[in-house]
């Protein structure tokens, strides 16, 4: 359809699908901000509260056990209602747990919180990708899933270097956990203006729902063979020694380095604000940040690597090495943690770029979905575990010397994994490694 014809905004034009990927980039802003917005004040929130490292590592735990359960059923749900009723009922249960999180003055009311909100997160991110799948099938596809993913995870940079600063300039921890269900609404109200454009457009052009990608059919598990269940492996001790990790990062960096949470200077909010982002390598909440900062800046370029190069298993091997020296540096080591974190952003980006895009390759098509699903799932499951017993550790040793062991000793068996995947992709005609 001739776009100059029609005018700029109707349906079937790349100015209304970019306008919509706008709305819809923002449905996790909030949740990711929300989300890593604990992590960011985990000191505070341990002292506010009068709890101990593990209780406060459970509150991930709460979050994947909700989210497992609504992965089991979320895929279904949206086949059933639609992705436009199914995104705003995830969205409703953020804003739901957002709300608990932002008036607990307990940490019961902060599992409460967190069960609803890991019920609606995983879920819209679902949702999300199917409704990128419906306006850019076939049209600027990888750029769409690469534009939500920045946003989303500006959410989590920003929380990172604002939350603690929040708490600091107005006396309270709740205006921080106010400020995350804040931003949760706005992701709602997004939601809202995207399913307007979404009725429009679909009524112009007839479009039909995205394919739902991590849907699980458990007669196509059976079917899977040795590489997948290295991918998945390697995929759960990875991120189990990433995101638990962080959870309590700033706690780690605070209290065993004294660095502190936010930086002081004067002047207004706003202005403090941009002097905390400027200084970001010298908070303690700034530092955890950086991982998701190298993700930021560097996961398009790895994703490029793969697409022209391959070497997918050679990735994955070279970034779960990493992971090895720089968490025993941290646990053992009084060097500064900013280089260490360096060291795991590098692994944040390599992994996951080589990681996720293997699965078409490994998996046939019609059981991607099943795949996908079940390595969400199990994921969670590492997510969930790991944080308690990182809070454990701290608890029973005194400091994070025994967790970071752990960490080391996760990012050793993923190298173990990856290293057997590459073993059985030379056997497979080395799809893996091939562009």
């Amino acid at each position: 359809m001739d776009e100059g014809r029609v005018g700029m905004f109707h349906p079937s034009t790349k100015a209304f699908r970019f306008t919509i990927l706008i709305f819809v980039s923002l449905l996790t802003y909030g949740s990711y901000f929300a989300y890593d917005g604990l992590s960011a004040i985990a000191p505070i929130l341990i002292s506010s509260f009068e709890v101990t490292r593990a209780a406060f590592g459970a509150t991930k735990t709460i979050y994947s056990v909700a989210a497992i359960l609504c992965l089991l059923v979320g895929g279904i749900l949206i086949d059933r209602i639609g992705t436009r009723r199914a995104s705003l009922l995830f969205s409703s249960f953020i804003v739901l747990g957002a709300f608990f999180m932002a008036i607990s003055r307990n940490i019961w009311m902060l599992y409460v919180g967190m069960f609803f909100f890991g019920a609606g997160s995983e879920t819209l991110i679902i949702a999300q990708s199917s409704i990128i799948s419906r306006w850019f099938k076939g049209k600027e596809l990888a750029l769409a899933f690469g534009l939500a993913l920045t946003v989303s995870r500006l959410g989590s940079l920003f929380s990172y270097n604002t939350e603690a600063l929040i708490v600091d300039y107005f006396g309270h921890y709740s205006y921080a956990l106010w400020a995350g269900l804040i931003f949760c609404v706005l992701s709602l109200l997004s939601n809202v203006v995207y399913c307007l454009m979404d009725r429009r457009g679909e009524a112009v052009l007839g479009l039909e729902d995205g394919a739902v990608e991590e849907k699980i059919v458990l007669g196509d598990v059976k079917q899977f063979d040795a590489s997948f269940w290295y991918v998945t492996l390697l995929c759960l001790t990875f991120y189990g020694a990433i995101f638990p990790f962080q959870h309590l990062a700033a706690d780690f960096f605070h209290d065993k380095w004294g660095i502190p949470l936010d930086a002081a200077s004067g002047g207004g909010f706003f202005y403090q604000v941009f002097s905390n982002i400027l200084h970001m390598f010298s908070t303690a909440p700034g530092i955890a940040g950086i991982i998701v900062f190298a993700s930021m800046i560097f996961a398009p370029f790895a994703g490029s690597f793969v697409d022209r190069k391959g070497k997918r298993a050679t990735l994955m091997i070279f970034g779960s090495l990493l992971m090895i020296p720089a968490h025993l540096l941290l646990g053992v080591t009084r060097i500064n943690p900013v280089f260490m974190m360096i060291v795991l952003g590098g692994a944040f980006v390599l992994v996951p770029a080589a990681l996720w895009p293997s699965i078409p390759l490994i998996i046939p098509k019609q059981r991607v979905g099943t795949a996908f699903g079940l390595m969400t799932m199990l994921q969670n499951i590492g997510l969930g575990f790991f944080p308690w017993i990182n809070g454990k550790l701290r608890d029973m040793s005194g400091d994070y010397t025994a967790s970071q062991i752990m960490f080391a000793s996760l990012g050793l068996l993923g190298l173990i994994f990856a290293i057997l995947l590459k073993r059985a992709d030379a056997r497979n005609n080395n799809v893996l490694e091939n562009p």
